[in-house]
């Protein structure tokens, strides 16, 4: 069990913070740098229905890391805020694959390669000029540096995207996890009385291999993934996940939780109604 809070993280490293406004007159920002890496808006024009497609790309420096939605014990989570009044929301962010990174003592959970996190906005009523947001995000080696950036990015009704922007969008989306299908789902799942074990049964893709990776995201700021008594025959495969501390006066019960399996090159997310 991993128990963590990023508040008394992120006021330590206020100080350090990377600031930058940015206006812009396509559908893809220039990149926006700071010691650890890199970051760019990619967006396009909403379509009838209000929807706009886009991207936040990030590319961290060699060594350097950023995080997943739930990163751990220490990393902050991207945080995506449509500028208030703009009567554009966001509904959905995309969160590819992430991997478990050790720091030392600490356990955290994110992305030492360059990725894309999809994002799926929404507009009320009349369609803005511009796309006005915030993106704020950490990147950490030695130290972590929180990254925020102001994206103005004009969006007008006629504009067509590039191949390439269309390509990357595609792409960011194609490696998201999956939803459960025939052959990569939950039989499954019982927290314990005591709510410290979380026991799960399976159906995996492959009839053979290693323990998957397996993320379980409850209340907020909380993930596990410390696996007990795991045993896999053939596509069948059973765990007990420790789930430890939880907030004071916390009832998991009746509540729903993430969970995220990786099996190999396949990952299956959904989410888990507690009973």
């Amino acid at each position: 069990m991993i128990e963590f809070s990023t508040v008394g993280r992120l006021t330590a490293l206020l100080s350090a913070l990377f600031f930058s406004a940015v206006a812009v007159h396509a559908a893809t920002s220039d990149w926006v740098d700071n010691e650890g890496g890199r970051m760019r808006l990619i967006a396009l024009a909403p379509d009838a229905e209000g929807h706009i497609r886009a991207a936040l790309q990030v590319e961290p420096e060699p060594g350097w890391i950023t995080y997943w939605r739930e990163p751990g014990q220490g990393g902050i989570p991207p945080q995506i805020t449509p500028a208030p009044g703009s009567g554009v929301t966001l509904e959905r962010a995309g969160y590819p694959v992430p991997k478990p990174i050790s720091v030392g003592p600490i356990q955290e959970i994110g992305y030492d390669a360059p990725v894309t996190f999809p994002l799926d906005l929404r507009v009320a009523g009349k369609a803005p000029e511009k796309l006005e947001l915030t993106a704020f995000i950490g990147l950490c080696k030695d130290i972590c540096i929180p990254f925020q950036t102001e994206y103005s990015l004009p969006l007008p009704a006629n504009a067509q995207p590039t191949s390439r922007e269309l390509a990357l969008l595609d792409a960011a989306k194609a490696v998201l996890p999956q939803a459960p299908s025939a052959d990569f789902a939950i039989r499954s799942h019982q927290i314990s009385a005591d709510a410290k074990t979380l026991s799960l049964q399976l159906t995996l893709p492959e009839a053979s291999g290693k323990a998957p990776e397996i993320y379980i995201t409850g209340p907020s700021g909380y993930v596990f993934f410390q696996q007990a008594n795991a045993k896999r025959e053939g596509t069948a495969f059973s765990a007990d996940i420790e789930i430890g501390k939880l907030p004071k006066d916390y009832n998991p019960k009746g509540k729903s939780w993430s969970i995220l399996v990786v099996d190999g090159d396949r990952a299956m997310e959904t989410t888990l109604a507690l009973e």
